[in-house]
């Protein structure tokens, strides 16, 4: 009697959890933002002082926490391009509120309620009338952006009240300032929504199957209108913060945040064609651009290099994981 073969075990592809975690876009992310960080360090002697690298945080909180919300819409498969115009709208609002005499609370207020306003027209637009995010939001985009320049016109509004600027100048302990206590906040508020709940879950089906999404019975429609409104809320609370930091509201506040905002989304990992990616990606992917851009405003660098870098990094983040993935096809068949 011929002796039983033992069975051969076949391994994962990716091993163990350990294996994997060291193979993820985070993991990547992380090695990363060592290595610029080790960069700036050895480049300026300036760069490891403590308040420098708090002030470093100012780069990229108020951007982030718009992040935060974009990366849930991209993963439904829709996409925001107004939310630096909402942010400019909404500062516009406040600055008019201030020079009338409103105080600290009231102007909190109406800049979170004229962002969520904004997400709501997005969200009508987009989820009510079924028309294309992209198209809707260049339109609004133009609209609150062109608001705000009749308002103001090539003025700027000032004079706002001193308690006012706690939310962009205050700290909360030490070398912790208030915004970036708030972006630690909101990044494990939305980290469990997106991860953590059935209404995560539910984005993630939408963006992988919308089609499949509606006959599960998941109320698609609802669901994008809220994350639309969820998007230009947290567009308002970033015009806070904004607004409180520089002090002033001038129209073109925030111009060209949206490319900065949506390059960060993306280099977190967040799929552009949506249905994947996570909020610690995002996290890892602000400290990213945060620590090159300070790194790079330490060296004197030029804004518009940085702005060339920004608009090569969005590249790079879309087209390099389509490129592996081809390669990976060639190399299976």
């Amino acid at each position: 009697m011929s002796a039983v073969p033992e069975k051969r075990h076949i391994p994962d592809r990716l091993g163990t959890s350990v294996t994997r975690l060291f193979a993820s876009w985070e993991a990547l992310l992380v090695a990363v933002a060592a290595v610029i960080f080790i960069a700036n360090a050895l480049a300026s002697p300036y760069f490891l002082n403590a308040w420098n690298l708090s002030d470093a945080t100012f780069n990229f909180t108020e951007k982030a926490m718009v992040a935060f919300a974009m990366a849930l819409l991209i993963i439904a498969g829709e996409i925001d391009l107004s939310v630096a115009a909402i942010i400019a709208l909404a500062s516009t609002a406040m600055g008019a509120a201030a020079q009338a005499g409103v105080g600290t609370p009231g102007l909190v207020a109406i800049g979170i309620g004229v962002g969520a306003g904004c997400g709501m027209i997005n969200g009508i637009l987009v989820a009510g009338l079924r028309l294309p995010s992209i198209v809707v939001t260049i339109g609004t985009m133009s609209l609150f952006r062109g608001i705000a320049y009749i308002v103001l016109g090539d003025k700027a509004y000032g004079g706002y009240p001193a308690s006012f600027a706690y939310f962009g100048q205050g700290y909360v302990l030490w070398v912790f300032s208030f915004e970036f206590v708030l972006f630690a906040a909101l990044a494990v508020l939305f980290a469990v929504l997106l991860h953590a709940t059935n209404f995560g879950r539910r984005v993630y089906a939408i963006g992988n199957n919308e089609f499949a999404a509606r006959f599960s019975g998941i109320h698609v429609e609802r669901i994008k209108f809220t994350l639309f409104l969820l998007t230009g809320l947290m567009a308002g609370i970033a015009a806070v913060c904004l607004t409180s930091r520089l002090g002033s509201t001038r129209p073109s506040i925030a111009q060209g945040w949206e490319l900065e905002i949506v390059t960060m989304v993306v280099l977190g990992g967040i799929s552009i064609l949506g249905g994947s990616g996570t909020i610690g990606g995002v996290v890892i992917a602000a400290f990213v651009m945060g620590l090159v851009t300070f790194g790079l405003g330490l060296l004197n660098v030029p804004g518009i290099v940085m702005s060339i870098f920004i608009g090569l990094l969005l590249i790079t983040t879309i087209t390099l994981p389509i490129i592996i993935r081809q390669f990976g096809h060639r190399k299976s068949a």
